[in-house]
């Protein structure tokens, strides 16, 4: 089996990129011949270290580099240059992460441009939303995008939430069964509620974090996506919570302004980027991601894997996973016809995206839970994260890629 991976900038740590290995494991391990893998990108990092994975079939790396100057020049021309390629050599399977008309099968990953300009829309200034409608770069998208989802190749989007599918299903005209549900997975041995044992009490001494501190940690990139200002602004308003952010924006040293102009800074942990999350979910209590658009967060599956109650946005795939409901059932106690109320299934909270005020309400809740409270909530959280091991991801992309080989 002959595999194309269509990737920009191909990264090995990047959440398209681990999504690719763990489906290559999968094609390897149910065929007697591992599939012959091509990744036709204009760059790479580490692209000898990448192709090494435990059991990942070797990757051959096609360059596809024209000159361009210009964002919307460099797309168009990338977009050409892997027609091109795909012109010259024969794939079985053909698989897009990135939005160029005219391919067989496109991974949603980053979601729907036109949904994530709207949501930016709403929480930035008048001139921020004029540099966006004018934005010529924007605009090239927009239409690419439309011309991809409505292009008579395109056979299968593979769509990972339910959001995304929706937003799809809604903007263009493509017929429902086309869009498919593959959930990104997780390692559940990896990411997991015994990773506190190892590392949360030398990461807390590491980052000068009280080890009785309630700890918030925020794991992404582009601080303006994540809410990293709401996040800011709501712990103003949460006395003694600590605020772990690891990620990395071009624009870091403002929010760090914000944090000192908000009188939080010496609560707050600006790490930067980091190759393994692990340690820093183990650290911390809770998980806040208060994104103003994310399809589904690999950053807050692991969270919810290793055992973190999760705090996000209706804007945010993962809020799919997020029970609010509290259900109580009655325990027997010593006394006569006594009874205790115990939480036994919420596993977080969803808030209205781009919004300060109901973050905070939220932060301010799980800062006061007790022990016994948020031992139950991290139950709950890793009872959820269980259902999207590698496994059932290998599973699922085993059966979609079979049934497009069968027509083929």
């Amino acid at each position: 089996m002959k595999i194309a991976l269509v990737r920009a900038r191909y990264n090995p740590f990047g959440g398209a990129e681990r999504f690719v290995a763990r489906a290559l494991r999968a094609l390897a391990a149910d065929s007697d011949d591992s599939p012959e893998v091509a990744v036709l990108a204009r760059g790479w990092q580490d692209a000898e270290d990448s192709s090494r994975g435990d059991d990942v079939p070797p990757i051959r790396f096609v360059r596809c580099d024209p000159f361009y100057i210009g964002s919307v020049w460099r797309d168009a021309s990338f977009a050409k240059a892997v027609h091109a390629r795909l012109r010259r050599e024969s794939f079985d399977l053909v698989q897009s992460h990135e939005r160029i008309a005219g391919l067989p099968i496109y991974r949603a990953g980053d979601g729907v441009h036109a949904a994530w300009l709207e949501r930016r829309a709403r929480v930035v200034d008048a001139c921020a939303r004029m540099s966006i409608a004018l934005n010529p770069h924007h605009r090239y998208l927009l239409r690419t995008e439309r011309a991809m989802f409505e292009h008579p190749a395109l056979r299968v989007v593979i769509c990972n939430s339910e959001m995304v599918r929706r937003e799809i299903a809604e903007r263009f005209a493509i017929a429902r069964d086309q869009l498919v549900l593959v959930r990104n997975g997780v390692d559940l041995d990896r990411f997991h509620p015994d990773a506190r044992a190892v590392y949360r009490d030398a990461m807390r001494r590491q980052l000068n974090v009280a080890a009785d501190a309630r700890v918030f940690v925020l794991v992404g990139s582009g601080f303006e996506r994540k809410g990293v200002k709401q996040a800011l602004e709501a712990l103003h308003g949460v006395d003694s919570a600590v605020l772990v952010i690891v990620g990395d924006d071009k624009h870091s040293d403002r929010y760090e302004a914000e944090a000192a102009g908000l009188g939080v800074a010496s609560r707050v942990r600006f790490v930067g980027p980091v190759s393994d999350p692990l340690p820093y979910y183990a650290m911390a209590d809770l998980f806040l991601l208060p994104t103003i658009y994310d399809p589904f967060p690999n950053a807050a599956l692991e969270a919810l894997a290793c055992g973190l109650p999760v705090i996000t946005t209706d804007a945010c795939g993962v809020a799919e996973l997020i029970d609010e409901h509290v259900t109580e059932h009655a325990t027997e106690q010593a006394t006569e016809h006594a009874t205790e109320h115990v939480d036994e299934r919420v596993n977080g909270w969803v808030v209205a995206a781009g919004q300060t005020q109901p973050l905070r309400e939220a932060m301010q809740s799980a800062a006061g839970l007790d022990a016994a409270q948020l031992h139950s909530m991290s139950q709950a959280a890793r009872r959820a994260a269980e259902p999207y091991s590698l496994a059932a991801l290998s599973t699922s992309l085993l059966s979609l890629y079979r049934s497009l080989m069968n027509e083929r």
